[in-house]
C-alpha cells in the first residue's frame, strides 16, 4: 500500500499510534513456539505472514523470536519530533520482519539510528531519561481504548482494519463499507 497515495485520494494525515505487542517479552526475546503453545500453528501462520508480505512486497524472514519493542517505540516518537518517524518505522519493520534482529538491544536500536543519522548517544539519553515513555503510555491506553489486539491495525473513525491489506480494503475501510 502506498501510504502517501491514501492521504491524497482522501485528504488524510495519519497519527501512528504505537501498541503493547506482548510487553512482557525479555530483553533477550521469547520463542513463538512458548508464546503461542497450543494456541495456533506457528509455522502455519509464519509461512501465510511470509506469503502475504512478499504478495504486497514487504519484507518477511522466517522469524522463531518475538521480541521487546517498548524501546523501538520511544525513540520512534523522538525520530517523529525529529522529523524522521517514517524513515524510523521503515528501519525497524526492515529490522525486525527482514532482518530477524532483536530491537530490544539497546546496541540494534542506536546500530539504526545512526543508519538514519541520529544520534546514538541522544537515542541512549532519550532512553534513560524516559522522554517519550508518557507519549508511549498514552498510546498504549489509545489502543486499548479502541479494542486493537494485534498489529498492524488501522483505525479510522470506530472501523478498524487488521493485518497486511491490499490497497482496495483501505478504500472500504475509508468509505465506510468495510464488512
Amino acid at each position: 500500500m502506498r501510504i502517501e497515495q491514501l492521504c491524497r485520494e482522501f485528504e488524510l494525515s495519519l497519527r501512528w499510534t504505537v501498541f503493547p505487542l506482548h510487553p512482557e517479552t525479555p530483553l533477550k526475546g521469547r520463542e513463538l513456539s512458548d508464546l503461542f503453545a497450543g494456541r495456533m500453528n506457528v509455522p502455519k501462520v509464519m509461512a501465510d505472514l511470509k506469503t502475504m508480505a512478499e504478495s504486497l512486497g514487504l519484507p518477511f524472514a522466517q522469524r522463531t523470536h518475538t521480541y521487546n519493542s517498548r524501546h523501538a517505540q520511544e525513540l520512534g516518537k523522538w525520530a517523529e519530533q525529529l522529523g524522521q518517524g517514517g524513515a524510523f518505522r521503515d528501519a525497524i519493520y526492515y529490522a525486525y520482519f527482514g532482518e530477524r534482529r532483536n530491537i530490544a538491544k539497546v546496541s540494534e536500536l542506536t546500530a539504526i539510528c545512526e543508519s538514519l543519522d541520529l544520534s546514538s548517544v541522544d537515542a541512549v539519553q532519550v532512553l534513560d531519561e524516559g522522554r517519550f515513555s508518557a507519549e508511549v503510555d498514552a498510546d498504549w491506553n489509545r489502543a486499548r481504548t479502541v479494542g486493537i489486539s494485534s498489529v498492524p491495525s488501522h483505525v479510522y473513525e470506530t472501523r478498524v482494519l487488521v493485518g497486511f491489506q491490499e490497497y482496495p480494503a483501505f478504500q472500504k475501510l475509508i468509505k465506510g463499507s468495510l464488512l
